[in-house]
Parts: structure tokens; C-alpha cells; sequence
């Protein structure tokens, strides 16, 4: 069976059965099920691997993120996969967990299965990948890889503004010791958010800050607010890297016999839903990751068929969303 019987089974044309077949979004429900009842009744099955070698395109989008157990690269992901979807584009997706080894291997796999383009969301991204990836005729967008380029395609967050907003927020309510809780702090854009913490706090007279980092897990920031509490450091606030960390630190603050914000102000970073849905409602910075996704989708869906563009930095700048976590220093 091939595409074109389907088409005269269903009475709709090739270039119908092909969207229906990539889940676009812009066929009409009734046509849809006709074309679906047509594909049933016929066992067809496209064979999407001969249709790339053929015509040297795949019809499909990588995305590689850090880790799917965050929501926050969940999101991006759901986003772009939606967008592909309705230009008639399928959209694979790995999962690294912050190695480099398992990126590099991920990356080459996509190359391999001859994606039209990357989505790259990760933070152990090295130079020597990037400039591999910038060398290949397919378009690529980055997500957050630091030093601007104009060669490099990326989308980057001004993580150093939003910063200063957190701590200005919590020097506001008298709070001078301070916690800041990480993950994964050897990856280079890692690292260089705690620094921004530590230069926020360094311009502001009598604020003290203690680091600890862990995995990027609920767990992992339950762990890393136990070893600041364990420390001896008398803190009275926790800034988180992103929100997952957050909620699980002030499940720390609740084992201890603490109070959030009464005794311990936290905040978080991303803005997912779990931040709006946990007890308290968690302060933190919004980042906002369906224009994110639909940014690098519509770059990357624009390049197709050409030679990738010259480089272009799109900057975002976040917001501080101020919920029930924080509040006034003890």
C-alpha cells in the first residue's frame, strides 16, 4: 500500500493524508477520521526511514533538554512539539540528566536519524560540541550556552536581572543571611548563576550567603537545605535555582520544625505550575518557556530548506512573580 491509495480510499489528497499522518492540527476532524478509517482499512504504514534517505529530509526535530523530570524543560518541549506538529513536522526528544558523554552520543544519534534541525536545552553543552554543531548544514538553536556569537543561533535568559530582583526583594524584607541552593554547580551555566547570586549579594552591605548544590531533584534540594541548616549558618532565606529544588528545600524547612515564611523565606526559579500549586504558593522568577519553544520552533522551521541563518542571540527577560513563601526576616 502507499500513499496514494490511501488518498483515493479517503477521497482527500496526498498532501492531506501526509498532515493527517504528522498530527497537524489544521485538517478537519471529519477528514481526519475519513483518513484514519482509510489507513486501517488499507494496513498502511509509511515508511518514514526511506522517505529520508530518498529525499534527505526526515520531517522531524530534535530536542535534547537536561532533564525531563523537571518541568521546566517538559514545557519548552510540549511546545515545540505542538508547533511541528502543525507544520506537519514530528519531533524526537532525549534526555541527558546533566552528562555530557550521553548529550554528545544523543546529539550524534539525531545527525544520524538526519533530523531538519536541533533544539538543544541543555546546560553541559562544551565548546567543542557547539562548534561541531554550528560546522553542520542543519539549522540549530541554543538554548542558554553563554558567551554570544554570530555564528550561534541561541535563545538566552538574563538570569543576572532577575537575580538581582530576588535578592533585592529579600534585602527588602531585612533578610542578610542567606542561602543559595544549587545543582550540578561544575556545568559551566550552573556555575555562573550561583556567581551572579554571589555578586548580587556582594553589592549589598551586611548580606551574607552560604552555597550548597546537589541533583536537580525534589530530593536534591531537600538535601542541599539540610546540609546549609547543618552548617551552623543561621540563615533566614533560601534562594533556589529553579523551583524544583525550591519545593523540595521547603520540605527540609518543614522537617526541622520550621515555618515557611515565618521562619525561613524561599524562593524558586521557572515559574512551573508546581510553584502556584505547592503550600505555601512559592516566590519565584518567571521564565517564560512557551515563547521559548515557540521561538526556537519558528527559527528552526524557518531555516528549513536553506542553509542555516548567520547567527542571532533573541535575549528574555524574566519576572519576579511574588507569592506566600516569602516574607519579612525573623
Amino acid at each position: 500500500m502507499n500513499l496514494q491509495q490511501v488518498a483515493r480510499r479517503a477521497k482527500v489528497s496526498t498532501a492531506t493524508v501526509s498532515r493527517v499522518i504528522n498530527n497537524a492540527s489544521v485538517v478537519r476532524n471529519a477528514t481526519r477520521t475519513r483518513v484514519l478509517r482509510a489507513i486501517e482499512e488499507l494496513k498502511y504504514h509509511p515508511n518514514l526511514q526511506a522517505r529520508s534517505l530518498a529525499g534527505g529530509k526526515s520531517n522531524t526535530i530534535g530536542v535534547i533538554v537536561s532533564n525531563l523530570e523537571n518541568p521546566f524543560f517538559f514545557d519548552i518541549y510540549k511546545t515545540i512539539a505542538a508547533l511541528a506538529h502543525e507544520h506537519g513536522y514530528e519531533v524526537l526528544i532525549a534526555n541527558t540528566d546533566y552528562r555530557p558523554e550521553q548529550l554528545a552520543a544523543s546529539l550524534r544519534l539525531m545527525i544520524g536519524r538526519r533530523v531538519d534541525g536541533l533544539a538543544p536545552i541543555v546546560s553541559e553543552m562544551e565548546p567543542p560540541l557547539i562548534a561541531e554543531l554550528v560546522g553542520l548544514r542543519i539549522p540549530v538553536v541554543f538554548y542558554d550556552v553563554g558567551t554570544p556569537s554570530e555564528t550561534i543561533s541561541s535563545i538566552r535568559v538574563n538570569y543576572a536581572g532577575a537575580v538581582e530582583r530576588v535578592v533585592e526583594h529579600l534585602y527588602g524584607f531585612g533578610h542578610r543571611r542567606i542561602g543559595f541552593i544549587g545543582h550540578h554547580s561544575m556545568l559551566g551555566p550552573l556555575n555562573e548563576r550561583m556567581k551572579t547570586v554571589l555578586d548580587a549579594v556582594s553589592r549589598r552591605p551586611g548580606l551574607e550567603v552560604r552555597t550548597a548544590a546537589d541533583e536537580d531533584t525534589l530530593e536534591g534540594g531537600r538535601r542541599s537545605a539540610h546540609a546549609l541548616f547543618a552548617s551552623g549558618f543561621d540563615l533566614t532565606a533560601l534562594v533556589c535555582v529553579n523551583d524544583l529544588t525550591a519545593v523540595g528545600a521547603m520540605r527540609a524547612v518543614r522537617e526541622l520544625g520550621r515555618c515557611v515564611p515565618t521562619d525561613i523565606s524561599v524562593t524558586g526559579f521557572d515559574n512551573v505550575k508546581l510553584a502556584e500549586f505547592c503550600y505555601p504558593a512559592l516566590t519565584t522568577v518567571d521564565i517564560p518557556r512557551q515563547r521559548i519553544g515557540q521561538i526556537m520552533c519558528a527559527q528552526l522551521l524557518s531555516a528549513r530548506g536553506t542553509p542555516p541563518p548567520p547567527g542571532k542571540e533573541v535575549l528574555i527577560e524574566p519576572t519576579l512573580v511574588v507569592r506566600a513563601s516569602t516574607g519579612p526576616a525573623r
